[in-house]
C-alpha cells in the first residue's frame, strides 16, 4: 500500500526527478544507517569485497530505475507506468535463462504471451490528456525501469547471505555518489515539497524496506509474491483519486491482462486445465 503512493508524493514534490531521487537516497541512506547501526551490521565481516561490489552495482541499477520510472509518471500516468514496470517478472525470468541458463517452461512462455498482449492493449490506448509522442516515451521509460529492477533483482539473489538491512543501505549510498553531481541543490520553498521529499526518503525507503524485508522473512515466497499486487492496484486508486486519470475499458483489459499474467508466472498456474489422475 506504500508503495501505490509513491507516484503522488514523486508529482505533488514539483521537484525534478533528478533532484527527488537525491534527496530520496539522502534522507532514506540516513535513517538505514541508524538502522544498521542499532542491528549492529556495520562490521565489515558482513560484507567482503566482491560483496559489496556485487551491491554497488545493483544500487547503480535500482537508482536508475527510480529515475526513469518517476520520469514515466509525468507522461504516462502513475497507474500505466505502474502496471508497465509489473512485466519486470518476465524481464527477471529472460535475464536468469540468458544470464544463468535457467530453463523457460512452455507455461511461463504462455504467461509471457498473455503478458504481451496486455502491452498491446495499452499502448494502443492513450490515457486522458496524454500525446502520443509522450504517452509512448512513458511506456518506454517503464519498461527500462522494469529491466533495471529485474538487473538489480539478480545481482542480489547472489547476495543471499548478507543482511538486506545493509543491501539496502549500500544502494541508497550509491545514489547518492551517483547522482551528487546531477543534483540542482535548489532547496525547494514550499512545505509541502519538503514534506513530499521527507516521506519519500523516510517512509517509501526506510520504514517501507524494514517492512518488507521483515515480511519477506516471515512469509512463504508465493505469498509475498501475491500480495505483492496491492502494488499496482494502489497505485491505479490513487492516481484516480489524486489526479482523476481514469483508464480506458482498452487500458484496464491491458492492466488486468499484464497483472493476471504476472501473478500466474510468480504462482505457478498452468493455462491448461490439470487432469485429475487416480492413485
Amino acid at each position: 500500500l506504500i508503495s501505490g503512493t509513491i507516484g503522488w508524493f514523486v508529482l505533488v514534490s514539483g521537484q525534478a526527478v533528478v533532484d527527488v531521487v537525491f534527496w530520496r537516497c539522502v534522507i532514506g541512506g540516513a535513517m538505514l544507517l541508524l538502522v544498521c547501526a542499532a542491528l549492529g551490521l556495520l562490521r565489515r565481516e558482513l560484507l567482503s569485497r566482491r560483496e559489496l561490489a556485487l551491491a554497488l552495482v545493483s544500487g547503480l541499477a535500482i537508482v536508475g530505475n527510480w529515475l526513469l520510472l518517476f520520469s514515466s509518471y509525468s507522461k504516462a500516468s502513475i497507474a500505466i507506468s505502474t502496471a508497465v514496470y509489473n512485466v519486470q517478472p518476465f524481464m527477471l525470468v529472460g535475464l536468469a535463462a540468458l544470464l544463468l541458463g535457467e530453463r523457460i517452461t512452455l507455461a511461463k512462455l504462455a504467461w509471457l504471451g498473455v503478458a504481451f498482449l496486455g502491452m498491446l492493449a495499452i499502448v494502443s490506448a492513450h490515457g486522458d490528456g496524454a500525446t502520443g509522442e509522450n504517452y509512448l516515451l512513458g511506456i518506454a521509460l517503464a519498461l527500462g525501469a522494469a529491466l533495471l529492477y529485474a538487473l538489480a533483482a539478480l545481482i542480489v539473489k547472489r547476495l543471499a547471505g548478507t543482511p538486506p538491512h545493509l543491501i539496502a543501505l549500500v544502494q541508497l549510498l550509491t545514489g547518492i555518489l551517483m547522482l551528487a553531481p546531477l543534483a540542482s541543490y535548489q532547496l525547494p520553498e514550499q512545505p509541502q515539497a519538503w514534506a513530499s521529499l521527507a516521506a519519500l526518503g523516510i517512509l517509501h525507503t526506510g520504514v517501507m524496506y524494514m517492512l518488507l524485508y521483515s515480511a519477506i522473512q516471515k512469509l512463504p515466497t508465493a505469498l509475498t509474491g501475491a500480495l505483492s499486487f496491492i502494488y499496482p492496484i494502489a497505485a491505479i486508486f490513487v492516481d484516480w483519486l489524486a489526479f482523476g486519470h481514469r483508464l480506458s475499458p482498452l487500458q484496464w483489459l491491458g492492466v488486468a491482462a499484464i497483472l493476471l499474467a504476472a501473478a500466474g508466472m510468480q504462482q505457478g498456474w498452468s493455462l491448461r486445465r490439470r487432469r485429475l489422475a487416480a492413485a
